[in-house]
């Protein structure tokens, strides 16, 4: 599986942005699928995660309520919303996929996506 991020950029804060994260190969709905966050000198971090089926979501509790992760196994692409942006969001978003289903940590995943970068002015 060959993940791309996209749709990043610079916003406001409490402005909103959705991210992309394509997917190639087969069987992509078979994928447990994970969003990362590494902000400059810190550790990347489990943002949210989701189920193959889509029918169980999992969320960092700072953006508990504000990110809504999804995905379109029919077009192979998951999708992370973010609402009511902080600058303490500002990261590099990574998408991140493996056969065992979500997890919480990187070493979880064999997959990763190159990252896409988000900014969030104060």
């Amino acid at each position: 599986v060959q993940l791309q991020a996209s749709g990043g950029g610079l916003v406001q804060a409490g402005g909103s942005m959705r991210l992309s994260c394509a997917a190639s190969g087969r069987s992509f709905g078979n994928y447990g699928l994970g969003w990362f966050r590494q902000a400059p000198g810190k550790e990347r971090e489990f943002v949210a995660g989701i189920a193959w089926s889509g029918g169980s979501t999992y969320y960092l509790d700072s953006v508990r309520g504000r990110f809504t992760i999804s995905r379109d196994n029919g077009k192979n692409t998951m999708y992370l919303q973010m609402n009511s942006l902080k600058p303490e969001d500002t990261a590099v978003y990574y998408c991140a996929a493996d056969w065992h289903g979500w997890g919480y940590r990187t070493a979880h995943y064999e997959y990763w996506g190159q990252g896409t970068q988000v900014t969030v002015s104060s």
